[in-house]
């Protein structure tokens, strides 16, 4: 049974209108029906289907799904326990949490779906070394005008 396309969801009266889209890609959009007879909003028989829940578009999710389990992690015990083959989805955790969990999912090869480790990973570093140098500069003007006294 070959499975159902998602429908377009476009702007109503798209193309009727320039202003709405016609012949222009970008304010065809989908825009909330609003107003009180407004037939999509109504869901009336014959007008365009809304946008709901249910026409979310899966298949990013779905192709990883099929290759590798998927599994949810909310500390370091948890990542521990996760093999080589799985997927790690990190939950809700703090930044210093989430950065020691990144760093030992890396050395391991555990791949993170929901986070770019490479990316957080040298942006944490980048502000590391800002507050280090930060630092630095603070140290050597209180060293200076302790010299001028």
């Amino acid at each position: 049974m070959p499975k159902k396309k998602n429908p377009k969801f476009l702007r109503r009266n798209w193309s009727k209108r320039s202003r709405l889209g016609q012949g222009r890609k970008k304010k065809q959009v989908w825009r909330r029906a609003t107003g009180r007879h407004n037939k999509i909003r109504e869901k009336r028989k014959g007008y365009p289907i809304r946008v709901m829940i249910g026409f979310r578009n899966e298949k990013a999710i779905r192709d990883t799904i099929k290759e590798k389990k998927i599994v949810f992690v909310s500390n370091m015990k948890e990542l521990e326990m996760v093999k080589k083959g799985e997927i790690a989805i990190i939950k809700k955790v703090g930044n210093r949490k989430k950065l020691e969990m990144l760093k030992k999912a890396k050395e391991k090869g555990i791949a993170v779906q929901n986070l770019n480790v490479n990316k957080i990973l040298k942006n944490a570093e980048k502000k590391k070394q800002k507050i280090e140098a930060e630092t630095e500069k603070m140290k050597s003007s209180k060293e200076h005008k302790e010299a001028k006294k």
